[in-house]
């Protein structure tokens, strides 16, 4: 946890003792960076203004470097770029202060779940997919274009594996949303096209005319149902 509030810092952590969670509490940017790069933890909490370096320099830092750990953000700032900017720079929920511990505890536990969720009893055949080109390793979270291994972001491979495993089906902008951000981030459509735009960027071979992601124009996205292997 990396927030430079001493009083809140130790309130959640007592709050989270509840939950039979560890808390490591850091009050600066850049040794969160370098616990984030160098141990391996479940969540990492992240507040926006640090000093030293900012949560979103953090976490575009932990990103880059294929760090995969799920990330809460916490920011004193509400407004709506700030939120855009954490969920665009790699992070998996983000939380406004003034917040109820009860709520961050809440998402909190959240977060764990879908991470235990994915992470456990997947069975040996949908540990991977392959689809044309595309070859996907859902326990290694690892995807393969023709071979070569994709530089993805955790949303950019949730978005992925969720169309290959359902080519043809249309998503609304609000559906993919809920899917793979969850339902509390309903209002940041916008966020989708976004990540759509640069998973095409890395997946097509011409974005200007997608094979793979097509847009169901009047609905939303699809993945094609015409690459079969």
């Amino acid at each position: 946890m990396a927030e430079d509030d001493k009083h809140l810092s130790e309130l959640v952590d007592i709050h989270l003792k509840d939950i039979n969670c560890d808390t490591t509490k850091i009050s600066n940017g850049k040794e969160a960076l370098q616990k984030g790069l160098s141990q391996n933890f479940d969540l990492i909490i992240l507040d926006i203004m640090l000093p030293d370096m900012d949560g979103f320099e953090i976490c575009r830092q932990l990103r880059a470097e294929k760090n995969k750990t799920p990330i809460l953000m916490l920011t004193a700032r509400s407004e709506e770029i700030d939120k855009v900017i954490g969920l665009e720079t790699g992070a998996d929920d983000y939380l406004t202060k003034p917040f109820s511990v009860r709520e961050l505890v809440a998402r909190v536990k959240a977060i764990l779940r879908r991470s235990e969720i994915f992470s456990q009893n997947i069975s040996s055949e949908d540990q991977s997919i392959e689809y044309g080109d595309l070859f996907i390793d859902r326990a290694k979270r690892k995807a393969l274009l023709k071979g070569s291994k994709l530089d993805l972001t955790p949303k950019e491979f949730d978005l992925l594996y969720l169309f290959v495993c359902n080519p043809g089906k249309s998503y609304s902008r609000e559906a993919l949303l809920q899917k793979v951000w969850g339902q509390e981030f309903k209002g940041y459509e916008h966020t989708v096209n976004s990540h759509i735009n640069r998973l095409r960027a890395k997946i097509e071979p011409d974005i200007s005319q997608p094979v793979y992601i097509l847009t169901t124009w009047g609905v939303g996205y699809r993945f094609t149902d015409e690459l079969y292997k």
